[in-house]
């Protein structure tokens, strides 16, 4: 294979160090990163347009840009539909979860679990969070190097290390500002990569017509698949309902994007921002899918992995690569740039937000129970910085270990979906509704999550129906190397009903059942064990005959509706005994 040339060597560097710069750039102006609310949210003065980058370069990873547009070349365009999933699930992010956490100016999403349920919850969910993300770190570092170690020749040790490095560097010395801004330099390289293919592929085609026509007749073509079954991979109840689910338990609920969102200056900032998000993320999403496509007419006639050239379908954009652009100095380096700052962008969210939970879920509860105090703000900076720079070499660890894990690195991807859905079911049963209590809320995550990772790692499942590729003419690109065996394995065909049910189901459901089942049984317990008298404390009342409810840790409709169920009270001779809560005594309705 083709290696990087002396420019592709330039252009790669000069993005580490450029991304480097921003984070020794922050640390040593403003306030110097020495609070935790600069360090952690930017002095929430931050504008709408970083923070949209910024939201969309955390959730298109390296993984989703190689994988997005492979799922085009082999599966055709149905998947482009989980776009119309976004624009439905944007409003409710925005409108029904979102000011929940603002009222609450709270650091870490958890803490509101323990103000709704109590501290048992909180720690739940948030070891839930910290593990999926020391895990998906890692292989958000190591799969790209893979891929791209296999057709570059960009060794995969040096590729990790320079990702984990420089990612924990300017995450750890800049805080979140540089983090954001970083995400802003980042997200206009990873479209800089994606319109490097297309342009590339369309300039060889002699226009988009030719990929357009190429694509139909390969049968990539395909939108308006309404097929029921939930066994289909990709339809539109699939695509519209699990991308629905997914986004939420990512931009609703996910400490990652929520931290993100409470950097700019109020409500509406926040939600003008995950407004703008959407047709950034739609952009970028429906680009990369277009450029499977043009890699698909340059392989229209020979695919490299029938063909041998490569061992596993993310390689094909970096061999594209490697084909059609190694004759043009830099270019290569731009595309290799555009994929690793998918991947910084990715782990830099994470680390930054890990902090933040390490912080506010472990530090500060265990400093107040030693100390009988409250950790000081000044104080706090400090050992922030150090956990995000023990977090960047945890990261850097699992990447390593990642090459020795074989089938669990989808295994691993599969924890991100898993674990989301039940966190979602959480947040709803607190925000949603007044019966569920921790004890219930605890059983019911538990046992989501429990299913959701049986049905995710559960086996046998079936091989997912790919599309015919053809090899009739690969004296091209040198004639076949070894095919015969993954011919033949392409060839096979098991009947499906021969595996359980439940793993057939697409992978798209699974956050879904997740959230069901983690809600149903959540709840319902939390009424059994009211029946029986076993809830726990009720932590939602401000009052000692449970009248006067803390409206702000609910979602604004239901919120709205209890103000006035409180109002009519009141109205009508009702009395309120108003008790001291966490130091406050809340005696305006209107806000309670």
């Amino acid at each position: 294979m083709s290696s990087f040339g002396v420019w592709d060597y330039v252009v790669f560097i000069a993005m580490l160090l450029v991304s480097a710069g921003i984070g020794v750039y922050y640390r040593f102006s403003g306030g110097k990163q020495k609070t935790t609310t600069e360090y952690l949210l930017a002095d929430r003065n931050m504008s709408i347009w970083p923070v949209s980058f910024s939201l969309m370069a955390s959730f298109m990873s390296a993984i989703t840009l190689l994988g997005v547009s492979n799922e085009n070349y082999q599966f055709g365009t149905q998947f482009v539909v989980i776009n119309f999933s976004y624009g439905l699930a944007t409003p409710i992010a925005a409108y029904l979860f979102l000011p929940v956490f603002f009222k609450l100016q709270a650091c870490s999403a958890y803490e509101y679990l323990e103000m709704r349920f109590g501290k048992k919850t909180r720690l739940a969910a948030s070891l839930a969070y910290t593990l999926q993300m020391i895990l998906y770190m890692g292989i958000a570092v190591y799969a790209p190097a893979l891929a791209l170690q296999a057709v570059t020749g960009l060794d995969q040790t040096y590729s990790i290390l320079a990702i984990g490095i420089v990612c924990t560097f300017y995450s750890t010395i800049g805080g979140m500002k540089a983090v954001l801004f970083t995400d802003v330099f980042q997200s206009i390289l990873m479209f800089a990569a994606i319109y490097a293919v297309i342009i590339c592929a369309a300039v060889k085609a002699g226009g988009l017509a030719p990929i357009w026509e190429a694509a139909e007749k390969g049968g990539r073509l395909e939108l308006w698949n309404f097929d029921p079954d939930p066994t289909a991979r990709h339809t539109w109840w699939s695509l519209v309902i699990g991308g629905m689910f997914t986004y939420l338990s990512l931009y609703a609920v996910n400490q990652t994007q929520v931290q993100r969102l409470q950097t700019v200056k109020d409500l509406k900032s926040a939600q003008r921002a995950l407004w703008l998000n959407w047709p950034i993320l739609s952009l970028l999403s429906l680009s990369t899918s277009f450029s499977g496509l043009c890699i698909y007419y340059f392989y229209s006639t020979c695919d490299p992995l029938v063909q041998g050239r490569i061992k596993v379908r993310d390689q094909t954009m970096p061999l594209f690569v490697v084909d059609a652009m190694s004759n043009l100095p830099g270019l290569p380096g731009l595309f290799v740039s555009g994929i690793f700052s998918a991947s910084l962008s990715s782990v830099s969210a994470a680390l930054n937000s890990l902090a933040a939970v390490t912080l506010e879920d472990y530090l500060k509860p265990l400093y107040a129970k030693i100390k009988k105090r409250p950790l000081p703000d000044m104080q706090s900076s400090y050992p922030t910085k150090i956990m995000a720079f023990l977090y960047g070499m945890i990261c850097l660890g699992v990447a390593f270990l990642a090459q020795f894990m074989g089938g669990v690195l989808q295994a691993s991807l599969t924890i991100f979906g898993v674990v989301g859905g039940p966190l979602f079911a959480l947040f709803t049963m607190g925000m949603f509704t007044k019966r569920a209590n921790q004890r219930g809320a605890i059983t019911g995550l538990a046992l989501g999550i429990a299913f959701s990772l049986w049905i995710g790692f559960g086996q046998p499942r079936p091989a997912p129906k790919m599309l015919d590729f053809s090899v009739e003419d690969c004296d091209r690109f040198g004639g076949f190397n070894n095919t015969t065996p993954m011919v033949m394995a392409l060839k096979a065909n098991q009947p499906d009903s021969d595996y359980f049910y439940l793993y057939r189901l697409s992978y798209l459901w699974s956050v879904v059942m997740g959230y069901i089942l983690t809600f149903v049984i959540g709840y319902g317990m939390s009424l059994i064990l009211i029946w029986l008298g076993y809830q726990g404390t009720d932590r939602i009342y401000l009052d000692s005959s449970k009248t006067c409810i803390n409206t702000d840790l609910f979602s604004p409709p239901v919120a709205k509706r209890m103000r006035r169920a409180l109002a009519k009270h009141i109205e009508n001779g009702g009395d309120i005994e108003i008790i001291k809560r966490n130091g406050l005594i809340k005696s305006d309705f209107t806000h309670i």
